[in-house]
C-alpha cells in the first residue's frame, strides 16, 4: 500500500477530486497555503493498493495543469526590503507536486 501526498492548486481542486472520486478513490483534503505567491492550495493524502498507484498518479497529472499568470507584486516578506516592481511579472503556477510513499500499517477503525 502506498500513501500519495499532492499538493494542488486551489482552481484544480475541483477536477482532481471528481475525478478521484469517479475512479473509487477516497481522499482527505486539507486546505494549504503556498509559500511564494501565498496562493490557495489543496493537499490531498490518498491512500492507494500499489496495483492503482498509476492510474492515481495519472488521474492527477491530467487534472492538475501549470499556467502563467501576472503578479503585479509579491508579498512584502518574500522581497527584500525596498524592492520596487513596476510591471507585472509572469510567474508558474498550478500543477501538482506528488510525494509516495511505503505504508507499513493501514488500520481502519
Amino acid at each position: 500500500m502506498k500513501l500519495v501526498i499532492t499538493i494542488v492548486h486551489e482552481r484544480d481542486r475541483n477536477k482532481v477530486s471528481e475525478a478521484l472520486l469517479q475512479a473509487g478513490h477516497k481522499f482527505t483534503k486539507i486546505a494549504t497555503t503556498g509559500g511564494f505567491l501565498r496562493d490557495g492550495n489543496v493537499t490531498l493524502l490518498v491512500g492507494v493498493e500499489d496495483d492503482s498507484l498509476e492510474e492515481v498518479l495519472n488521474i492527477i497529472r491530467d487534472s492538475c495543469k501549470s499556467r502563467e499568470q501576472f503578479v503585479s507584486l509579491p508579498p512584502p516578506d518574500v522581497m527584500p526590503a525596498g524592492t520596487f516592481i513596476p510591471n507585472p511579472v509572469k510567474v508558474c503556477v498550478g500543477g501538482a507536486v506528488t510525494f509516495v510513499m511505503d505504508v507499513e500499517r493501514f488500520e481502519r477503525v
